[in-house]
Order: structure tokens, then sequence, then C-alpha cells
């Protein structure tokens, strides 16, 4: 989408991903190596009770989504910022994610526009798990 067909308040629903233990002790083998994305036993008798997902992959994979919606397209050019993160709960192996994307946001430049949204990623549970505002140039 262009900047000019963004408007405040316009809601965006994203697929969904499911959550394995597999994607998340490579994921925090590589970026993120804590004991709760990595020890079972360990974190099986920590604050959890199990092994919990990075907030980074959590982050990632609403980014993820959000991008494969197409919303963007060609017209997005690069982002601009990040702001208000908040990993709200914790992600478990098999849970499924899905984001619910807000503009909350319209800047007007000269050739382009700053478009910020609001990113509100639920588990299959429907309890609000992430939240993040990104910003993202993007042509007219």
């Amino acid at each position: 989408m262009k900047f000019n067909e963004f408007s405040l308040g316009q809601v965006f629903h994203t697929t969904s991903m499911v959550m394995t233990l597999e994607s998340i002790t490579e994921f925090a083998q590589i970026y993120d190596p804590q004991y709760m994305h990595l020890d079972a036993e360990k974190a099986a008798a920590g604050r959890f009770g199990g092994l919990i997902a990075s907030g980074i992959q959590t982050m990632a994979v609403s980014f993820k989504l959000w991008v494969e919606t197409g919303v963007y397209g060609e017209e997005v050019v690069a982002g601009t910022g990040m702001n208000d993160i908040r990993f709200l709960k914790p992600v478990y192996p098999g849970d499924e994610l899905r984001v619910e994307v807000e503009v909350i946001g319209l800047e007007e430049r000269r050739r382009s526009g700053i478009v910020t949204v609001r990113l509100s990623t639920f588990n299959d549970k429907a309890h609000k798990v992430f939240s993040g505002e990104l910003s993202a140039l993007v042509d007219k």
C-alpha cells in the first residue's frame, strides 16, 4: 500500500504460526542462550514451569507475520524505529500466534511518509503475549 492509502485506526489481521519446541531452541541457541529457552529440566523447575520462547523471537515472529500480509508491498522503503516494546506473557512450545496490527500514526513527508503501527500478538488462548510500535518509511 502507498502511504496515502493508510488511515488512522485501520486494522489488519495476520495469519498464524505455531511456535514449535525446535524453533524455540534453535533460535535460543543462536540469539538468546538462556536456560529458560534451552534447559527443559531447569526451566520446568523455574517460574514459567517449562521452556519458553525468547521475547526477541516472539517480536521477530510478530514482525514476520505482519510483513507476510503484504500490506507494505513494494512501497516500504525502510524501518525507522520501534517503541513501547512489551513482552506481556510467556510463549510456550505449541502456542499458535497471530497478530492484530493497528495504524496509530501517519506523518507525511514530501515524497513519502512515516506509518506507525501497533502490533498486538495473541496466542491461541486469546492472551496478548506481545505488543510494540513499529514505524516505517512508505512511499506515496
